[in-house]
């Protein structure tokens, strides 16, 4: 498998490119490789970049986008924060790499068992990752079951997967609400952003469309 080009990247709409990432996570469930060489790629894209997705995903070090999608040098924009939360810098970031790179195709990802959700439904305490947590904090509020205060912490796994849902699409509402440019993008169908939750025990992405 070649890297992205001008050309492949212009025929990629956002729905192929969607499907893409889908047809990835199989290969990867399947403990299958698309037959493409690295080292080529990074010859083929020494010249310049063209992928078809913008991912935000969390640091979580067993979710690393390139490879449970599957994807090679030079196919996704991959930005990464703990609790997978927009803010200023990582919109520009996504502005950047839809509006003038081309991507097509914007995926909010989360995953279960997420840590910084976690440390958000504990009300965790620790130098700047405080600050950090409560940007998580709306979608814990917004979660209403368990009413019981006892059970909405990180012991219990359903909630905490609940809320990770929940602030995948907080963040997609954010990321509409706070970027003028890919909300006018979005309106235009040039992009699609979706929501994701990456389950760690299966490898499996359920797509929230």
């Amino acid at each position: 498998m070649k890297a992205q080009t001008k050309e492949t990247q212009t025929s990629m709409t956002s729905e192929k490119s969607l499907q893409e990432l889908k047809e990835g996570n199989k290969r990867f469930q399947a403990n299958q490789k698309a037959d493409r060489n690295l080292k080529e790629q990074v010859a083929d894209t020494s010249g310049g970049q063209y992928p078809f997705a913008t991912i935000l995903s969390c640091i979580d070090s067993r979710v690393s986008s390139e490879l449970i999608f599957d994807q090679g040098i030079g196919d996704v924009f991959s930005a990464r924060i703990a609790g997978n939360f927009v803010n200023d810098d990582i919109l520009g970031s996504m502005e950047f790499a839809c509006k003038l790179a081309g991507t097509k195709l914007i995926v909010v990802l989360g995953h279960t068992a997420c840590g910084a959700v976690k440390g958000a439904c504990d009300d965790a305490k620790l130098g700047k990752l405080t600050g950090m947590l409560e940007k998580i904090k709306p979608a814990v509020n917004s979660v209403s079951e368990p009413e019981d205060p006892s059970l909405r912490n990180s012991s219990n796994f359903e909630f905490v997967n609940n809320v990770a849902e929940k602030n995948v699409h907080l963040t997609i509402d954010k990321i509409k609400a706070d970027s003028e440019v890919l909300d006018e993008m979005q309106q235009n169908n040039e992009i699609k952003i979706v929501g994701g939750m990456y389950d760690i025990k299966s490898g499996a992405v359920t797509f929230y469309e």
